[in-house]
């Protein structure tokens, strides 16, 4: 097999990360690993096997064999779709409660230890878009084009407000302001795989750009590169 080309996109909540990783994909015809959902299906997986994280590490072998993650792109707008051994469980991860359990769970060494070769797995032909928050510094340190997304606190806001009102969920802008300042620092500070644009990556702000502006902005980028 030959070099498997990698382009990693990693930022902050609400910067574009997902949406322009599947602009890319389709772009390109290339696999994408959604990292953080890949962190929430072994979330879903630990609930239902009823795993206490502590131990967590006599129970490896066993959920080993059951985390058998695949993502479907489907239309940009909507979220990478997520199957557990062909089983459709995306309504099931993404949730806030899982999404909260999520972020103390991968807080935890020995869960990022676990689930550092399945992302490396997602590296496969024709190409792949790593989208995360570590995906440029920890996980895919050799990838070609190094991507980091960043917009303005309130810029963020305003699209996640977007995001839940067509949930048909109530918004409160100021908490959610709230919440997304917190989760920046929390990504930040965090002693393991903090957030940070790795050395050699192009850090694009979205703020006032259009998803087709970020994604020509990266293609001239990768480009650049052959």
């Amino acid at each position: 097999m030959g070099k498997v080309p990698v382009i990693t996109i990693d930022g902050l909540s609400g910067a574009g990360k997902g949406t322009i990783s599947k602009m890319l994909c389709i772009e390109l015809g290339w696999n994408i690993l959604d990292s953080g959902a890949l962190y929430r299906t072994l979330t879903y997986l630990i609930e239902e096997k009823e795993i206490d994280v502590n131990s967590f590490l006599k129970n490896k072998d066993d959920l080993i064999k059951d985390f058998e993650v695949t993502f479907q792109i489907g239309s940009v707008g909507e979220p990478v779709s997520v199957f557990l051994k062909d089983t459709d469980i995306t309504n099931l991860v993404r949730t806030e409660e899982i999404a909260e359990k999520t972020s103390a769970l991968s807080s935890l060494k020995v869960i990022r230890d676990f689930i550092r070769p399945c992302q490396r797995a997602f590296k496969q032909p024709p190409g792949l878009i790593a989208d995360g928050r570590d995906m440029g510094t920890v996980i895919f340190p050799e990838a070609d084009l190094k991507i980091y997304l960043t917009a303005s606190l309130e810029e963020r806001a305003k699209r996640r407000e977007i995001q839940l009102k067509r949930l048909g969920t109530k918004v409160n802008m100021r908490i959610l302001l709230d919440e997304l300042e917190a989760r920046d620092k929390k990504d930040i500070e965090r002693d393991l795989s903090p957030l940070k644009p790795a050395e050699d990556s192009f850090v694009i702000d979205t703020t006032g750009l259009c998803p087709e502006e970020v994604l020509e902005k990266i293609k001239v980028l990768y480009r650049s590169l052959k």
